[in-house]
């Protein structure tokens, strides 16, 4: 202990200040500046969001005929009309990437990783056993590519959110991986990421009371002591005051940070799966806004995922919808619509980040923010992992947007390698080295 803080302790003591007061009141700095997460706004920000959904899409009703600048969105995508011009849509990309594991547990926990499972005792469907990725997944990668640099540095660095993701522990549950055998469980509950993100609501009541007692005894003491301790009681009352500013929201910070009105209580279940979708992305919105994180992931369901969709009018699984043969007309139809809701969502997420202007006022948060839409299969009854679905939504990477791509057969890898060239972040190879061979996709980046 040095002698400053033991000067302290003895004036607390001498002012009759109770020490669960005091220790409070010396805890409120380091609160509100917690509270108040880095932002770093010299320069455009770059974010990127990966949202998942399950069981592969409808091909014909998901990919545009037409590539280049002039196509026409699909069924599914029709959604994202009013982003057309933001939108990138990458066909012929694939999951290489082989070994142990069936093709749902590749497909969910080798997307982010591009690199294979370690063996196991994991028994899916079929092929051999497996366990964890044997590598770190791409958001991981870039979050600390950010976070190594003090102008991208953030708070959290990345957020993973989830929508109805259940609390089980497997390669089909989990999409983030922070090294070999590392998973990372999204959050589902937006109570759990409201309190992350912004601390327990009662709390700024409870701080606020214990302020006014703590600054009103300070105050009143200030009179009844020598010069010496009245200036280390101006240094504490000043440090109180200050937070009180903060939690105030009397600075530009605090009032970025300031907290959306959500519902936390919406049941989780799958009969409220729109609310919950909305309430995680009015949060992570929240969270971007106030440069808490600039990666996120939000999944929806898992892999092999089997919500009933009843709020559709879908009374199957969506898996078991997935199993069924092309020429099943009415599956097919209710698989588009389950497909098109997705999609919503993410027209949904990109609707929010257009209209939220950015705190610096340069544009909106859109203009800096590209959502990746993915999925662990690109055809659920084949479970085929070619033409795994990529849409980007979105700007700030300097993409080629506004335009759909048929590749042929181009290993997943490439893209994350692309994705990190774009941030600054240049990689020879990502995942599997092999399937990193190509490097950089260029076609994909704007002249």
């Amino acid at each position: 202990m040095n002698r400053n803080e033991l000067n302290r302790r003895e004036l607390m003591q001498r002012l009759g200040i109770t020490a669960t007061t005091a220790g409070i009141a010396s805890f409120l700095p380091s609160l509100a500046s917690a509270r108040s997460p880095l932002r770093n706004t010299t320069k455009a920000k770059q974010r990127i969001i990966w949202v998942f959904s399950p069981n592969g899409v409808i091909q014909d009703a998901f990919w545009p005929k037409e590539t280049g600048a002039e196509f026409e969105l699909p069924e599914i995508l029709k959604p994202l009309e009013p982003f057309k011009n933001k939108t990138l849509i990458l066909k012929g990309i694939d999951n290489r990437v082989r070994g142990d594991g069936d093709d749902h547990m590749r497909g969910m926990s080798c997307l982010l990783t591009a690199i294979e499972l370690f063996p196991g005792n994991i028994q899916g469907g079929g092929n051999t056993p497996a366990g964890w990725p044997q590598g770190h997944s791409i958001d991981q990668e870039l979050k600390q590519f950010l976070q190594g640099n003090d102008a991208t540095r953030t708070r959290f660095g990345s957020l993973e959110l989830g929508v109805l993701v259940p609390d089980r522990a497997d390669v089909w549950t989990r999409l983030v991986y922070t090294g070999p055998n590392r998973p990372v469980a999204p959050i589902s509950n937006p109570k759990q990421l409201f309190k992350k993100l912004f601390g327990d609501p009662n709390e700024t009541k409870l701080v606020r009371r214990v302020t006014d007692v703590v600054a009103g005894d300070l105050a009143r003491l200030r009179g009844e002591v020598s010069v010496a301790d009245r200036r280390m009681l101006d240094e504490h009352l000043q440090s109180i005051r200050e937070m009180e500013r903060r939690l105030e929201g009397e600075s530009l910070h605090s009032r970025i940070a300031d907290p959306p009105q959500v519902n936390l209580d919406v049941p989780l279940d799958a009969a409220n799966m729109p609310d919950v979708s909305a309430v995680q992305q009015d949060l992570l919105v929240a969270a971007f806004k106030s440069d808490q994180a600039r990666v996120a992931t939000l999944q929806y369901d898992t892999a092999v995922g089997n919500i009933k969709m009843s709020f559709l009018g879908i009374n199957e699984g969506h898996h078991e919808l997935s199993h069924d043969p092309d020429d099943k007309k009415e599956s097919m139809e209710k698989l588009i619509k389950i497909d098109r809701w997705y999609c919503e969502q993410i027209a949904r997420l990109a609707s929010r980040l257009s209209e939220t202007p950015e705190p610096d006022g340069n544009g909106t948060m859109l203009d800096n923010t590209t959502i990746i839409w993915t999925n662990e299969l690109g055809k659920g009854n084949s479970h085929t992992l070619n033409d795994i679905p990529f849409v980007l939504v979105g700007g700030g990477l300097g993409l080629k947007s506004g335009h759909s791509f048929a590749f042929k057969h181009v290993a997943h890898n490439r893209l994350w390698l692309t994705l990190a060239a774009a941030v600054g972040h240049q990689l020879k190879t990502f995942g599997s080295e092999k399937l990193s061979h190509g490097g950089v996709i260029d076609e994909l980046l704007a002249k």
